[in-house]
């Protein structure tokens, strides 16, 4: 005849048995997953440039992963709202982060108090990189005799101030590459916060400001004569605009700036789940009508997470000398 096992035995097994099952579920949900509508967050407005990217981009990977992805504008702050909500949601696959390469290695540097750190969020892809492209009011330009950056710079250096740069924000890579140009051509202009891209592209058609670090959506205003493009930050000419010269070109050595567009998931996620959202994102490079929405936007960059995290770690230490040298704070 057996005996019973005495009950701190049998409590040892019980737990044991509880700690097992437990176990088991998160391979049992990864395996699953997903099985429910995924939610990807955009900290910016809609109609934004990122914005425009996660339209594009859960269209996919709702196809990719039989379910829909709900694009949800989570706005303020330059992006620290939407992201901060992104970074505290739980890490099970089914919340995404889309933002721009501010949100991640800049505002984790730049801002005294942030509910997130970098290292708060896991990378699944970069998605899109692009260069800026300086502009500035045509009508202004002409009657300034502004043709050329060293034209801007010149006029900058005879009225201390006088020139209004708009950006997304306080701290957007906009701002901070504005600020790098100041830095290089020892001058000072007047920075304008707006809430987007798109308000501060408008804000300089309509000559509210003088000039802008523009994004490549500015291009068929440029083309249409209501934007005056000055200078591109990549290290060579781009093709939408063969005649518009590099910074470097145009007199400011080494000014090379290029923002992305990235994928992330709350840190903790499971890396198969995380592997599983990199190989649906990969679909957009054999789309061809999605790769036609995004060719406006910039160029198609891919990337395994490793390597996408390598980016974000190579990029957090540039951004914080130039915020060290800019001296730039936020609350």
């Amino acid at each position: 005849m057996k005996q019973a096992h005495p009950p701190a035995r049998r409590r040892t097994l019980q737990l044991a048995l509880a700690l097992a099952c437990a176990a088991a579920l998160p391979a049992h949900a990864q395996d699953s997953w997903p099985s429910k509508p995924i939610r990807m967050i955009v900290p910016f407005p809609a109609g934004s440039f990122t914005d425009t990217v996660a339209r594009v981009m859960s269209d996919t990977l709702g196809r990719a992963l039989g379910q829909p992805v709900v694009v949800e504008n989570k706005v303020g702050a330059n992006g620290v709202i939407g992201v901060s909500e992104a970074a505290r949601s739980a890490p099970d696959g089914y919340t995404l982060l889309l933002t721009n390469s501010s949100s991640i290695t800049i505002n984790p540097q730049l801002y005294r108090k942030l509910s997130y750190k970098t290292s708060d969020l896991a990378p699944v892809t970069m998605v899109l990189e692009a260069p800026f492209i300086l502009t500035a009011n045509p009508e202004w330009a002409q009657k300034n005799g502004i043709a050329t950056l060293a034209d801007l710079v010149q006029y900058a250096r005879r009225n201390p101030g006088a020139i209004s740069y708009g950006s997304p924000g306080a701290g957007n890579i906009a701002h901070l590459s504005y600020a790098m140009l100041n830095n290089r051509s020892k001058v000072n202009t007047t920075h304008v916060p707006y809430k987007s891209t798109a308000q501060a592209q408008l804000a300089t058609i309509a000559g509210e400001l003088n000039s802008s670090f523009d994004v490549l959506t500015a291009v068929p205003h440029i083309q249409a004569g209501k934007l005056k493009a000055l200078a591109v930050t990549s290290p060579q000419r781009i093709a939408q605009l063969p005649d518009v010269p590099t910074m470097e070109q145009a007199g400011i050595a080494d000014f090379h700036v290029a923002f992305w567009i990235g994928l992330l998931a709350p840190a903790g996620t499971p890396p198969q789940i995380v592997a599983k959202l990199n190989t649906a994102a990969q679909g957009l490079l054999n789309d061809a009508k999605a790769r036609a929405a995004l060719s406006a936007q910039g160029e198609l960059v891919m990337r395994e997470p490793s390597a996408f995290a390598k980016r974000i770690a190579a990029e957090v230490p540039a951004w914080g000398a130039v915020i060290q040298a800019e001296g730039i704070a936020l609350d």
